[in-house]
């Protein structure tokens, strides 16, 4: 069954943030430090999901969706990312993967997106190599309680993002700026996964996933300058976390001035290169990519002109989907499990949206391309659902479905909504 579906993260939708026993998480610290989220603003309500997730998992229903993938918000289950259960936290997971079977909505929890234990970042947080069996711990406890209903499961969610922003650039919780010195957290996240892996596969999982953010690179010309450039920002944003997952190794990082990765240990590679049942893709845009800048880093990202941009800003190139999905099964070859499109999505203003409508429309277009090219492609998941808390930006930008009046928590169904229901009725 091919998999229609949509995406949330629980600190963006959930709320509750100190209700019923749930630990702090870095995105709490992080979105009430002064200046850190655009106007102030916190996800300590958010959507308020936590509460009416009845009418939320309406909304799937009655759009005809056949999947839903949510993340699980670790300090919601433990709340200091080790030791003790939170029941309540685990209740309120129970209860949603109830709904969602008997709606026959097929739950699809991912285990981390973002929402790090406080407790567990002030030990390091993923620059400690102790967080992995951490993590493992947590995925264990959360596949017992699940995994009778819970067929597939994503242990982390773009774990680039969450190094190069919250580790690399400070952009995002914890907020740390370390540049080049955030690798070890990309290594530590790859091992937590893979350990994950094992854990969830102890408890019964069927089909494991990660869910990467990959993105087509273009070089801003032909110039061997520029040739070079975008092989080095491939190695990062992309092989970085794919390579070691399907070809045992990790890339070449000389480009960097790195000629070895001093923190892998001998029989990481093996834990972390875990058979997979699937690879989930994030993709929302291509990047172009030219020489060196004054950072240091041997690339510079020169923008893209000439296509349609969403309210974020981000360039509209439904083409790049197709790009990167047969790229990734030229690269990768027969050691590239099934994908599914765990995220694709934009952001406009208005309820009549039909910018999002296009946006959906031409993706799915290029998705369905790149099957007829030969990639096994088996699932779709819109971001978002709900507009919902994102991340810097607060509340400024919406990537909805259907549209959510902070103040009121009234949800409204967009024109996108209504032409996804249409969609899905017709595939049968």
């Amino acid at each position: 069954m091919f998999l229609w579906g949509t995406a949330t993260a629980s600190y963006q939708i959930e709320g509750a943030a100190h209700e019923d026993g749930k630990g702090q998480s870095i995105w709490d610290t992080f979105s009430h430090e002064p200046g850190r989220i655009r106007d102030g603003h916190t996800g300590d309500v958010a959507c308020d999901h936590y509460h009416r997730w009845p009418e939320d998992v309406a909304l799937m229903a009655e759009a005809g969706l056949n999947a839903y993938r949510f993340s699980i918000s670790w300090p919601r289950v433990q709340p200091t990312g080790r030791g003790a259960v939170n029941p309540a936290g685990l209740d309120f997971y129970d209860r949603l993967v109830d709904a969602l079977c008997e709606k026959g909505i097929a739950p699809t929890p991912t285990l981390f997106h973002w929402d790090l234990p406080q407790a567990l970042e002030d030990e390091g947080g993923w620059l400690n190599r102790d967080i992995s069996a951490h993590f493992a711990d947590y995925a264990a406890i959360v596949a017992d309680r699940l995994s009778d209903r819970v067929t597939t499961w994503t242990t982390l969610n773009e774990p680039f993002i969450h190094m190069v922003f919250g580790y690399g650039l400070g952009i995002h919780a914890p907020g740390k700026a370390l540049f080049l010195d955030a690798l070890p957290a990309a290594h530590h996240q790859l091992l937590a996964h893979g350990l994950a892996v094992q854990a969830l596969r102890d408890g019964g999982a069927e089909r494991v996933l990660i869910a990467n953010n990959c993105t087509p690179v273009w070089p801003a010309s032909d110039s061997a300058e520029d040739l070079a450039a975008a092989e080095a920002y491939d190695t990062l944003h992309n092989r970085l976390f794919n390579d070691p997952l399907f070809l045992g190794a990790y890339p070449d990082f000389s480009a960097y001035g790195i000629a070895e990765l001093d923190f892998v240990r001998t029989g990481d590679l093996e834990t972390i290169a875990q058979p997979l049942d699937g690879l989930g893709i994030n993709y929302y845009n291509p990047t172009r990519i030219a020489g060196p800048g004054s950072d240091g880093l041997p690339f510079t990202d020169a923008g893209i002109t000439g296509h349609p941009t969403t309210a974020f800003g981000w360039p509209v190139v439904p083409d790049g989907l197709r790009e990167l999905l047969v790229t990734f099964k030229a690269r990768y070859g027969t050691a590239l499990p099934p994908v599914y499109v765990t995220e694709n999505g934009c952001s406009y203003e208005g309820v009549d949206d039909q910018e999002r409508i296009d946006f959906l429309d031409g993706h799915i277009a290029a998705m369905r391309q790149a099957q007829a090219e030969g990639v096994d492609v088996r699932g779709y998941f819109v971001w978002s659902l709900l507009d919902n808390f994102e991340w810097a930006e607060g509340y400024h930008q919406r990537f909805g479905l259907v549209h959510v009046d902070f103040d009121t928590q009234v949800r409204t169904p967009k024109a996108s909504y209504h032409w996804l229901r249409e969609f899905l009725a017709k595939q049968g």
